[in-house]
């Protein structure tokens, strides 16, 4: 009887196909699966709320500086920003309560008066076609205290160095984390230098071009101490609002002792460094890009002309 069973079993599973050697190799490929899935998910949270930050700067410089001609870049950008501002919404729901209480509701009722008053002076008082309104004025320092965020980025390689740590599947941190956090860091670090690009095109515009490279090596040093301030001192943008004097100190501290000098120094060089490679790449590509289309309508025109 055992015998027969034994057949019937031999014959059952060469009819499946069934390999006990496939079916581990299988298990093993499900449970890699789900343990990159849950990685990816528990990144998710910290990186679509950063890159919600590099985005913001990005998004505001379509608005003060150059407003590409492509409905594409203008709906792509701003589909960006709101897909990663939906999972944060609790975020910052409980930012802006947490804001609203305290000594900090004294600054925002400031900040709001005045926006206010520079609103109506822009309208009423100061309206000039060839100068930047207060209000633009307004855009550009919100722009410029949010810009930090984009090559903040970079900084979150330390989440990486964590999950290296704790990952036991080559193939999980080969095939899906690291793939992840260069994504996350090219489209923050890119968003970084479409801003810049499209300041410089502003001041370009305005007859400033030989300011271009000056200022870009200002926001560079600016970016550094505002990463420095978020990383090591745990400051947020919304803090020169709600936290001025505690971030002017810091600021101050910082910059009277060596050490968080260099590492400013340090984080200076390396922005621009990266700046300068991604804004060559990009240039290119626009280039590129520019001279497809301007084929593209050549053909188009061919075809019509007999």
């Amino acid at each position: 009887m055992a015998e027969f069973i034994t057949r019937l079993l031999v014959k059952f599973c060469h009819i499946c196909s069934y390999n006990p050697r496939k079916h581990t190799m299988k298990a093993e490929i499900f449970n890699t699966v789900i343990t990159a899935r849950e990685v990816l998910q528990g990144n998710s949270r910290f990186m679509s709320w950063n890159l919600f930050l590099a985005l913001v700067p990005l998004a505001m410089s379509f608005w003060l500086f150059y407003k590409p001609r492509s409905l594409l870049i203008r709906w792509g950008i701003l589909v960006l920003v709101g897909a990663t501002f939906l999972p944060n919404t609790k975020i910052v729901v409980a930012q802006g309560i947490r804001l609203l209480r305290g000594e900090a509701m004294t600054y925002i009722l400031g900040a709001i008066a005045i926006t206010l008053i520079l609103m109506v002076l822009d309208i009423w008082l100061l309206r000039r076609r060839q100068s930047p309104s207060l209000l633009w004025w307004l855009g550009f320092l919100i722009f410029i205290v949010f810009l930090p965020n984009a090559p903040y980025v970079l900084t979150d390689i330390i989440h990486l160095y964590q999950d290296v740590r704790q990952s036991n599947s080559v193939w999980v941190l080969t095939l899906a984390v690291v793939p992840q956090y260069l994504l996350f860091m090219l489209i923050g670090f890119e968003a970084y230098v479409l801003s810049l690009m499209n300041f410089g095109h502003y001041l370009q515009q305005h007859h400033w071009g030989k300011y271009i490279f000056g200022c870009e090596l200002v926001i560079h040093c600016l970016s550094a101490i505002g990463i420095h301030l978020g990383r090591f001192q745990r400051f947020n943008s919304w803090d020169l609002i709600t936290n001025p004097n505690a971030l002017v100190n810091s600021v101050f501290n910082d910059l009277n002792n060596q050490r968080p000098m260099l590492v400013i120094f340090v984080t200076f060089i390396i922005i621009s460094l990266l700046y300068w490679l991604m804004k060559l790449v990009t240039f290119a590509l626009v280039q590129q890009y520019q001279i497809n289309q301007n084929q593209g309508k050549q053909n188009l025109g061919s075809l019509f002309t007999f």
